[in-house]
């Protein structure tokens, strides 16, 4: 594998601002891996349906995506007044926020773009949209420092040789250059560490067939697909040293919801001593959310287990199904989360908490 490869692969611009500032240009992740489909965003619908129909997905690259989105929409707003201007901003802001409710990154955007219209309520507006595209850019710069400083972390917990299992998609296409749970993968293939990764077809929406599979076989990883039920044989067979997922949101007590069967995992982990690890920036942190019990778990389309992906309906119209997007695992099965400041280990009321100080 040569670097100038795997910078292909890294350093795709799977969500970035337009040259004109007037639109969001994303990589459609529902046409991947057969078709790589860029489309530009130009309408508050046209960005709320991108997030909500997980055409941009990932916590992180939801923030990203957030950022330059509300920017764009205060590109729009026809008024040179500061109360008629941020009262637009925050009913823009309100609508994005619906998209996806568990993902904290998308809220946490939000309200990092809203707080710079709100401190600075002596500047005319068009010094304000300045400011705003400056931070929104600066939510991007700093996602791809993260991502690095989390790879980091998490390689440092690998050696040559070691098998890990991963569950859904939380590499480049996920964030902005290495990932965050798929993330010290990447790295490793960077520096000529020898990973073999398992990586989760992650049902219904198939994000680990689709996309973590096609990241790292075009990066030159080793990878091997497996079905969402086979974790236990892999496991088992003793092919897996750790396990390394990402989230999007974690809870003060360290409960980690991430993409729903991830808490199957973390259960398999524990009874084969396989340390699990949940890696993800700062930001997916919510020290306001006490436990995984305050996490709103967002509810989707029947449709997506019945019918996407299949030529005919796989069950009967009438049959109901239970579609959660996210599960929470409990803290007690989690050996670490691996943050951008640095690895935190139990008790995480307190590791985490330290992160803030």
């Amino acid at each position: 594998m040569t670097s100038d490869k795997l910078k292909q692969v890294t350093h795709i611009d799977n969500v970035r601002l337009s040259d004109d500032d007037c639109s969001v240009i994303i990589i459609d992740q529902t046409r991947l891996p057969n078709h790589v489909e860029y489309i530009s965003l130009h309408t508050a619908q046209e960005i709320w349906d991108a997030i909500h129909l997980l055409k941009v997905r990932g916590a992180p690259a939801i923030g990203i995506a957030a950022g330059y989105g509300i920017y764009v929409l205060a590109r729009q707003i026809e008024s040179d007044n500061y109360e008629t201007f941020l009262t637009e901003f925050h009913r823009q802001a309100e609508y994005l926020n619906s998209s996806r409710p568990t993902a904290v990154n998308l809220s946490w955007a939000l309200r990092r773009m809203e707080q710079v219209v709100k401190d600075n309520a002596s500047l005319s507006v068009p010094e304000i949209l300045d400011l705003l595209g400056k931070e929104c850019r600066a939510i991007h710069e700093e996602d791809i420092a993260m991502c690095r400083a989390i790879s980091e972390y998490g390689l440092s917990l690998l050696k040559d040789g070691d098998g890990v299992l991963t569950h859904c998609n939380a590499g480049p296409l996920a964030t902005s250059r290495y990932g965050t749970g798929q993330g010290p993968l990447f790295l490793a293939a960077e520096k000529g560490v020898n990973i073999k990764v398992f990586a989760d077809e992650t049902r219904p929406l198939l994000q680990g067939a689709r996309l973590t599979s096609y990241e790292l076989h075009n990066a030159g990883v080793d990878v091997t697909l497996i079905c969402d039920n086979m974790a236990s044989i892999v496991m088992k067979n003793g092919w897996v040293q750790a396990c390394m997922v990402g989230c999007d949101r974690v809870a003060a007590n360290g409960d980690a919801a991430n993409k729903i069967g991830t808490s199957g995992v973390a259960i398999l982990a524990k009874h084969y001593g396989i340390p699990f690890y949940v890696l993800g920036p700062t930001s997916t942190i919510d020290m306001n959310c006490p436990t995984g019990d305050d996490i709103k778990i967002e509810q989707r389309n029947p449709d997506e287990i019945k019918e996407m992906f299949y030529a005919e309906p796989v069950a009967l119209k009438d049959v109901k199904c239970y579609n959660p997007s996210f599960d929470v695992t409990d803290h007690e099965l989690i050996t670490a989360i691996i943050t951008d400041k640095g690895i935190c280990r139990p008790p995480y009321t307190e590791s985490l908490a330290k992160l803030f100080e």
